[in-house]
């Protein structure tokens, strides 16, 4: 029975971040971009699938993959070969990236690199990262001078990087973070934080995601130097004919098994990596191992269902929308982008992964509507910039070097856990949302005013990973802010790690772990 409410309690998560986005394209359908009906019926079809395989997917997440992920994290932490460290922690930050279904939509619509060449890039930088951003937790090496580093060495190759490629390199770093790395990611980052008892081991908890998201960027610009990046023309979306209801049904049911099939190549090295760690650690108790087995059943279904309905029933619309509206009016192209945007960030299943765990770690006091609240607006403001280029032509330099520039300067003035959660927010947002609706709107409206595809509408999903660092990070500020406002000790409740009594404070304008053992002294 409380399976059923938590499954309940999921599909009405699911169902209040859909509908928004249905409504506002059903109201545009009528108004400014009129469409055919068998052509809105795969929308709407597509939008039910979304909720419930959405509801699934966040069941599943709980009770498997965050589950996973804490336990292979406290294990690295706990090892003394630092060599098996490296070794396991790139083999799963390369398998779980190819397993990723974002990496695979985004690859289907780059014509100038093979698909299996730029997953297979995109993989590698995943994978080094991820032992980067692993040994930074081990040895505690500041996350401001590892971005710092990062960035600089992007924009220092980017001046090297075919300029057809460019916007897809920085699109990688978004897609890579989505529904199946972000929830075992950052597991693991708790999971390697939680048996430390140092004041900074909160902070230490983010920032897996944010150092997993520039590995791709360099891979690809790398591979983009060395020769690889013809230039293509971007094939044309087509949208389906739909004159019956069989037709509709055959539609989806037709495109159904390639998505389960997918899927199902995307867990099945995720799933040997569990069975692997379960056989070498027995860490999980039957009772335990059963519940996951559920769980990761419910995360495979609600991938495929979510999946399918986004592909079969998104990309053409998103498309559509997008070349409408480019031709009736750029202003309002603009402004009913960011409207779209500010509410399809809550359609995106990692977005409630970071918000509850955030939740968790701050004891409610960073709550997830604050979270919720703040991607979306900055979000929004990423596609409206995102828009704007397609309508000016402006180069993506002259936003992404002022905007990475502001938010790496930000982390010397905010707090260092939000630091960490702005940099992972920022791959959290670009999920397959980004890929399945919101670029191929872009695609749409840089076709209708006759630009180039690959220079002036590829780089979205980039603007909406950029825009949530600086908007966290401004969250974090005034957060900080109104505490000391309100004149009492500025305190987030205690957060429970590996059973010991743990209190985040704000000490120096930086919030910090306290932990406290059993006899309650102070470590």
């Amino acid at each position: 029975m409380r399976l059923n409410e938590h499954f309940k309690e999921k599909l009405d998560e699911a169902l209040s971040a859909v509908l928004p986005v249905t409504i506002i394209v059903l109201i545009l359908s009528v108004l400014l971009v009129p469409m055919e009906i068998g052509t809105m019926a795969l929308f709407i079809v597509g939008a039910i699938l979304l909720m419930v395989g959405m509801g699934l997917f966040a069941l599943g997440a709980d009770m498997a993959m965050l589950v996973l992920g804490d336990g292979v994290g406290v294990q690295l932490s706990r090892s003394s070969k630092l060599w098996l460290v490296i070794l396991l922690s790139f083999t799963m930050g390369f398998i779980i990236t190819i397993s990723e279904p974002d990496l695979t939509v985004l690859a289907a619509q780059v014509p100038s690199i093979p698909s299996m060449t730029l997953i297979l890039t995109i993989a590698i930088g995943v994978g080094i990262f991820l032992v980067v951003a692993i040994l930074r937790i081990l040895f505690r090496v500041d996350l401001n001078l590892l971005l710092i580093v990062s960035y600089a060495a992007i924009f220092l190759l980017s001046t090297k990087v075919p300029t057809n490629l460019l916007a897809v390199a920085f699109d990688s770093g978004g897609v890579t973070t989505g529904p199946i790395t972000v929830p075992f990611i950052m597991a693991m980052g708790l999971g390697l934080a939680s048996i430390r008892s140092d004041k900074n081991a909160a902070d230490d908890s983010f920032g897996l995601v944010a150092l997993c998201s520039v590995g791709p960027i360099l891979a690809v610009m790398l591979l983009g130097i060395f020769g690889h990046g013809s230039e293509h023309i971007v094939d044309s979306v087509v949208i389906p004919h739909i004159d019956t209801t069989r037709q509709l049904a055959w539609h989806f049911i037709y495109s159904l098994p390639h998505f389960a099939e997918e899927v199902f190549m995307a867990f099945a090295p995720l799933l040997g990596v569990f069975t692997i760690f379960e056989y070498v650690t027995r860490r999980f108790k039957r009772r335990e191992l059963i519940r996951m087995i559920i769980g990761f059943a419910y995360t495979y279904f609600g991938l495929v269902l979510f999946l399918t309905g986004v592909n079969v029933g998104f990309i053409s619309v998103g498309h559509l929308v997008g070349f409408s509206l480019a031709k009736l009016n750029p202003l309002l192209l603009i402004i009913i982008s960011m409207i779209i945007a500010y509410f399809m960030v809550a359609a995106e299943p990692a977005v409630h992964v970071l918000n509850k765990q955030v939740e968790e770690i701050s004891e409610g006091a960073i709550s997830r509507s604050m979270m919720l609240q703040t991607l979306s607006l900055g979000v929004a403001v990423s596609i409206g910039l995102s828009m704007l280029r397609v309508v000016t032509g402006i180069s993506i330099y002259w936003l992404l070097v002022p905007g990475y520039l502001i938010a790496v300067l930000m982390t010397f003035f905010v707090p260092k856990i939000f630091v960490g959660i702005a940099f992972d927010s920022g791959g959290v947002a670009s999920g397959p949302m980004a890929t399945t609706f919101l670029l191929p709107l872009s695609i749409g409206a840089c076709e209708a005013l006759g630009g180039n595809v690959m220079i002036d509408a590829f780089g979205t999903v980039a603007m909406v990973a950029m825009t949530p660092l600086i908007a966290i990070q401004i969250m974090g500020l005034v957060f900080t802010y109104r505490l000391k406002q309100a004149g009492v000790a500025p305190e987030i409740p205690a957060v429970v790690l590996e059973g010991d009594d743990d209190i985040i404070t704000i000490e120096d304008d930086d919030i910090v772990l306290i932990s406290e053992g059993d006899d309650g002294s102070d470590f």
